[in-house]
Parts: structure tokens; C-alpha cells; sequence
């Protein structure tokens, strides 16, 4: 649970709890379940006449903080002012959110952690990365060391990054290209083949395969899987440079298509 009150403007998850004439009354799921109220002018655009033909008890909706007054307890929420695209994110974000709660409890298991510890925890991980699966994100990047900086002891840091290895599935990318090979000398083939080992050989880095494949004559596809764009492309250029540069060292010619029908030479 977030501490503390959240912030007009705010996207929160909440679950309705009850719902009468003049709006509905909801528990924020991440602010301990504080309470918050809906008015009916703020539950859809123009009028309405049935309230529960738009909201109902049990139901989990997303909803915009529009004001909050902790010394009275009371929290202004709106329903209509959430689009479907941000009630998507919010929920996911949310999803998430209990997903490394989970995987938190099981570090507290492993490395015997207290109950105000691993609320302590928790906090030093909000305060630092945002939210909670962040951290779980960033370690299968990029390793504990984010997290030894952050004051996180070792050995917790070490059974966070070996829990997030075990759930975390890297988002990755995958996109090809090609490139055009030909060398007319009388060991044509074998000069292509080293060229072509050269392309899929390359140093291109922790996450990301490159895999080389015959097309037709003269035609070799370059198919790489990366954690994001930028490095994809960056890894494609690279292997098919690689291609072309031994070809041409060799007397022979080379070209890189990004698409099958759209060609660029590279030099």
C-alpha cells in the first residue's frame, strides 16, 4: 500500500463499495483502502438516470482524484474523466504492483526479513524506482547494483535480482533485414559463407540473438530479437556491415535491404 493520501489529478484503482442516488462510494486499493466518493454529476457525461447502469457494488473502476482533504477524510473522485486508454495503463500498473508485492514477500521469506522491515523496504523502493515493479524490471537489466546504491543490502539485493530472473519476462523486439552478397572469385561460396558467420558473430551484446538465414540468390536475411528498437536496429546495421565489409574486402559487392523492396547501400 502507497502511504499518505494521493494527489488531485491523480489516477487511482478503486473498488466501489457502495452506491446510492447522489453517487458512489469507493475504497482506493492503494491507499488502504480509503475512502472516496463519486458524485453522481461525476460518474458519466450528461444526465443519468440509473447510477448502477454505470457503476455497481464490487466493481473495480479507475477514477481521477479531483480533491482530497486529509483533516476531513475526504477524498473527491471523478469516473467520467478517465478515458479507456488510461483505465487500461492505470490497471495494469496496478496488476503489476501486486505482482511485486508477491515477489517481495517471497525476499522477506528467503532472507527472514521482519514486518517493519520489509515495510521499510518497500518505501526505500517507491522512493527510488516509483513503484514496486519497477525494481523488479530494472535488475533483469541491469543487474543489483541499482539496488546496493540505493542502501538495499547485499543479500537482499541479490534474492530481489534472482526472483525477478525467475518472473520477469523481458519485453523484447524482433525485426530483420538483408543483405545482397555476391563475389565473383573462384571461391565466391566460401568468401560469402565467412561473411555471412561474420554478420552473426558480431559482439552484439546480453539479450539480444542474431540468426542469419538463405533467402534466395543472392539474398541473406539478418533476424534480430532485442529488449528495444534502437539496440535492434543498431545490432542490424552492425551484423550487416560486418556482411558487406568482408565481401568487399574480398573483390566482391554487397548491399543491405531494410525491407525486401526497399534498398540502401552501406559504405
Amino acid at each position: 500500500m502507497v502511504k499518505g493520501w494521493p494527489n488531485p489529478g491523480e489516477l487511482v484503482v478503486c473498488t466501489v463499495t457502495k452506491v446510492v442516488d447522489f453517487g458512489a462510494f469507493v475504497a482506493l486499493d492503494e491507499y488502504d483502502n480509503k475512502e472516496g466518493l463519486i458524485h453522481i454529476s461525476e460518474v458519466a457525461s450528461g444526465w443519468v438516470k440509473y447510477i448502477r447502469d454505470h457503476v455497481r457494488e464490487g466493481q473495480k473502476i479507475v477514477c481521477k482524484v479531483l480533491d482530497v482533504n486529509p483533516k476531513r477524510g475526504h477524498i473527491d473522485l471523478s469516473f467520467k474523466d478517465v478515458n479507456e486508454h488510461q483505465r487500461r495503463e492505470t490497471i495494469q500498473l496496478w496488476k503489476n504492483d501486486q505482482k511485486a508485492l508477491k515477489w517481495l514477500q517471497f525476499v522477506a521469506e528467503e532472507t527472514k526479513l521482519q514486518p517493519k522491515e520489509l515495510e521499510d523496504l518497500e518505501d526505500t523502493i517507491r522512493d527510488e524506482f516509483g513503484n514496486l515493479y519497477a525494481v523488479f524490471e530494472e535488475v533483469v537489466h541491469d543487474g543489483p547494483q541499482g539496488l546496493i546504491k540505493a542502501g538495499i543490502p547485499q543479500n537482499i539485493a541479490d534474492a530481489i535480482n534472482r526472483i525477478a530472473h525467475e518472473n520477469v519476462k523481458v519485453p523484447s523486439v524482433d525485426i530483420a533485414g538483408y543483405v545482397d552478397l555476391l563475389c565473383p572469385t573462384s571461391n565466391g561460396v566460401e568468401i560469402i559463407k565467412k561473411a555471412l558467420k561474420a554478420a552473426g558473430s558480431i559482439d552484439a551484446g546480453e539479450g539480444v540473438t542474431v540468426d542469419v538465414t538463405y533467402v534466395g540468390a543472392p539474398r541473406y536475411r539478418i533476424h534480430v530479437i532485442a529488449p528495444d528498437y534502437k539496440k535492434a536496429e543498431k545490432v542490424l546495421n552492425t551484423a550487416a556491415r560486418a556482411a558487406i565489409d568482408y565481401v568487399k574486402k574480398h573483390e566482391g559487392e554487397g548491399e543491405f535491404h531494410r525491407h525486401m523492396e526497399e534498398a540502401k547501400s552501406i559504405s
